[in-house]
């Protein structure tokens, strides 16, 4: 059995949660979290309170990950995360990298579905077609990311943000905010769109009385790829999905966990790793299922 804890329980941590308790080769141990009430395993408030475990799956903002991911790393702790500033994803893969293989422990970054799954996919259709375009369109759905991004800039109460595909991965940012008493909307709708995370997107900022009652945990991405294989043109592929984002989120960071206990000590991302580390089961058995 591999022995997990669950690194927060916000949404996604609670997501783990219940894929965990549906693997058969795994085992709950620890949660960390501030909250002191989880039904089903011991809750300790720190990291370094964490006992012996085989990997943890950290469930904390991805600007939290680097830090949390080295010092677990350094104590030989495999990690398993998802963490998706896409623009950092390169540098932070590369500092874990060192951190594992100097403890003999391994890291998987990045593994939620995009970046992670989605970039499996778009890995394959590279790989079928050579030459070409990739276009990525995400939702229309809630980005967790991007939601606990705005929540962090101060004088915001509660955040939803939205993405909109406006085609060829091209996306619009609709962002719907409840503000702390005294906050002046302005400054708090300038400070998101000059975060990283939306920079580079036309970003629309609301105010409103409740974001609670616009809250919808659904998602989706098209995946579409137009160009060459060998000498032939117009080969199109495309893939679609409609999800509830934290419960695939949470089910994809527990199948890396499982394939972190196949590597050796280093840091990967999801495009590095044989598909069937992340099943459970006989090898030979998978490929007579799968091949």
């Amino acid at each position: 059995m591999i022995k997990v804890a669950i690194v927060g329980y916000g949404n996604i941590g609670k997501a783990v949660y219940e894929a965990v308790s549906q693997s058969e080769d795994m085992k709950l141990v620890v949660i960390v979290s501030s909250k002191k009430n989880i039904a089903g395993a011991p809750v300790v408030d720190s990291i370094h309170a964490l006992g012996a475990v085989d990997v943890a799956i950290i469930c904390s903002p991805s600007r939290t990950v680097p830090g949390i991911a080295s010092d677990l790393l350094a104590r030989g702790i495999s990690t398993v995360d998802s963490y998706d500033i896409h623009s950092s994803i390169v540098n932070v893969r590369a500092r874990l990298d060192v951190i594992a293989k100097e403890n003999g422990s391994v890291a998987i970054t990045a593994a939620g579905w995009d970046p992670g799954s989605d970039s499996v996919i778009r890995t394959l259709f590279s790989a079928m077609i050579p030459k070409g375009i990739t276009y990525t369109n995400f939702g229309p759905g809630m980005s967790m990311g991007h939601t606990v991004a705005v929540k962090a800039i101060p004088g915001v109460k509660d955040a939803l943000s939205m993405t909109i595909p406006a085609g060829t991965g091209i996306h619009r940012r609709m962002v719907y905010i409840e503000l702390e008493p005294g906050a002046d909307f302005a400054e708090v709708a300038d400070a998101i769109k000059q975060d990283d995370y939306f920079v580079h997107d036309e970003t629309h900022v609301f105010q409103v009385d409740s974001v609670n009652s616009l809250k919808d945990m659904g998602h989706g991405v098209n995946l579409v790829r137009k160009g060459v294989s060998g000498t032939t043109h117009n080969q199109r592929v495309e893939f679609n999905m409609s999800i509830n984002n934290p419960a695939l989120t949470g089910q994809i960071l527990v199948s890396a966990a499982r394939a972190a206990s196949k590597q050796e000590p280093g840091c990967y991302t999801m495009i590095e790793i044989a598909p069937i580390d992340f099943l459970p089961g006989n090898p030979e058995q998978l490929i007579r299922q799968l091949v």
